[in-house]
């Protein structure tokens, strides 16, 4: 019988660091069937000669819930050579829901065209899966989407009761498939949890053996403090910990140093904890992360409603949002606007000034009048230098992420925006590989192959072996890359020649087959009880 496909004589970067080898690779029922010299015939071959074939890449820090509902072809991911997505990061995600008027709070690129029907984040998964995405998905359950289900939209602590409703609405993720619980503590929907409901929920995932995922609570003014209690968070829960995006946004001498001789003290220590960074040079969140969690609580027309008054903006403005904690508005850059353009690619400093306000209440003006948008106006924060981003990708411990939404130059997602989603692997590719020379390609592909299959458990991908599924990636190592910029950010990466998921040929030739072979990826174990 003949294969289904044969990669000839390319480089062949398993995905464990080895170093490469000139073979060719056949694929048959969805999976690796040998690696060397293949005398046999197959229905379709590619001349990988002179191309690198190595594994799809996983994407470890995805918030691609929702857009791949609405474009389930991840153009921007594929064109970059990645086969799995994880999903459910920063607390955000798309289940359980058990309060859908609230629910959008925590999920990135609602625009309401799907509507939310279900209530668990199995429902979810198996909608997931009926639009047959381009890419594998896993998730984590989102500790966003536990509280608003829970105490709704507040910054108090959850009580006892209520703690023990989100343990059971985390049992029931684990349950439908989810590997692990993350949080997103800087954000609204979350302020309010104390280390004490953290550990209580980080617990339930530890019991399952899964992953605690944790985007810290002040990654700016107390970023070490945070970090810590990330960390410790992890070891007393006994659950296997990653630090998200772990450089902080302080820019003070010794803190990102510091921050990362945190978590080797912690490894060296016996703890199972690594860490992601996102490859921007800064930060990006959503305008309305600067509005308390009381000002939204009671929908659109109670956060205008408080917009308006005067009482109500003096006291949000003692509100520490993510922006705030920046320290310098001039750092604090919208994105395009589409009404406002005027204010478009301009710091909220600049913007204030103009108008004759402080910044605070230049960006109430602007949330007020961007309520009634689809999706709430984006802002970059900017934080980080390339000597830190060279510094902490040659680290054994992190891995490169997105950190954004898998996003299509046309389509239903055609204006979107969010920086990373066109760049992460490419810009990765040809900065630590190309430019600095910081890494080996043996080195670069396993950061972004085996490493995050071994912290996501998974056997079968992350390595190119006879027997694992055929999640490939063939690009040219000479000029892999991303051409999105700040301010054009969606722009197609180059590069990327072929891309396999499950063995069927997603991409070819530098474009979309049409044929997409993703999987929604659930764990398989046993009940989670105490």
């Amino acid at each position: 019988m003949a294969l289904s496909l044969i990669l000839r004589s390319g480089t062949v970067y398993d995905g464990t660091g080895k170093p490469a080898v000139i073979a060719d690779v056949a694929i048959e029922d969805g999976k690796i069937a040998a690696i060397g010299r293949i005398d046999g015939k197959a229905e379709r071959e590619i001349d990988a000669k002179g191309l690198a074939v190595a594994p799809g890449f996983i994407d470890i820090h995805s918030h691609s819930d929702y857009t791949l509902l609405l474009d389930p072809r991840a153009v921007s991911a594929v064109h970059q050579g990645v086969t799995l997505e994880v999903i459910g990061n920063c607390g955000f995600g798309c289940g359980p829901i058990r309060r859908p008027d609230l629910a959008p709070q925590a999920i990135y690129g609602f625009d309401g065209s799907v509507e939310l029907s279900w209530k668990t984040l199995g429902g979810y998964l198996d909608r997931l899966s009926s639009v047959k995405p381009a890419v594998n998905v896993i998730t984590l359950v989102p500790n966003g989407q536990l509280r608003l289900s829970t105490i709704g939209l507040s910054d108090q602590p959850a009580n006892r009761e209520q703690v023990s409703a989100m343990q059971d609405l985390l049992r029931e993720g684990l349950s439908d498939g989810a590997i692990g619980y993350s949080t997103g503590l800087e954000y609204a929907t979350e302020v309010g949890c104390g280390e004490e409901e953290l550990t209580a929920l980080a617990k339930v995932a530890g019991k399952a053996d899964g992953l605690y995922a944790t985007h810290t609570r002040d990654r700016a003014a107390k970023a070490l403090e945070a970090i810590e209690e990330g960390i410790r968070t992890g070891r007393n829960a006994e659950v296997r910990t990653q630090v998200s995006h772990l450089v902080p946004r302080n820019t003070a001498d010794g803190v990102f140093e510091r921050s990362i001789e945190l978590v080797e003290k912690a490894r060296a220590g016996g703890q199972d904890v690594r860490f992601d960074m996102h490859t921007r040079l800064y930060g990006t969140t959503m305008l309305h992360t600067m509005l308390p969690p009381w000002a939204g609580a009671g929908g659109k027309e109670a956060a205008r409603a408080n917009l308006r008054s005067k009482e109500a903006r003096q006291k949000m403005r003692q509100y520490q949002s993510i922006l705030s904690s920046v320290g310098d508005w001039n750092r604090v850059v919208l994105l395009d606007l589409p009404i406002m353009s005027e204010y478009s690619r301009r710091s909220l400093a600049d913007v204030a000034k103009e108008r004759g306000q402080d910044a605070y209440d230049a960006a109430f003006d602007i949330i007020e009048a961007t309520l009634d948008l689809p999706r709430s106006p984006m802002v970059i924060l900017l934080t980080y230098t390339e000597r830190q981003q060279q510094a902490v990708f040659s680290h054994s411990l992190c891995m490169p992420a997105s950190d954004a939404t898998t996003l299509a130059p046309d389509g239903p997602l055609g204006g979107a925006v969010f920086h990373g989603a066109y760049t992460w692997a490419s810009w990765f590719w040809r900065f630590m590989v190309r430019d600095t020379k910081a890494l080996t390609p043996e080195d670069a592909v396993h950061r972004m192959t085996g490493l995050p299959a071994a912290v996501l458990d998974i056997t079968d991908r992350g390595v190119l072996k006879p027997g694992a599924r055929a999640d490939i990636a063939v690009f040219d190592p000479a000029t892999f890359g991303e051409r999105g910029t700040t301010f054009e950010p969606n722009l197609l990466a180059t590069g990327m020649k072929h891309v396999v998921v499950n063995g069927v040929l997603t991409l070819a030739d530098g474009k979309l087959t049409g044929h997409r072979g993703g999987e929604v990826l659930r764990r398989k174990g046993q009940p989670i009880t105490f």
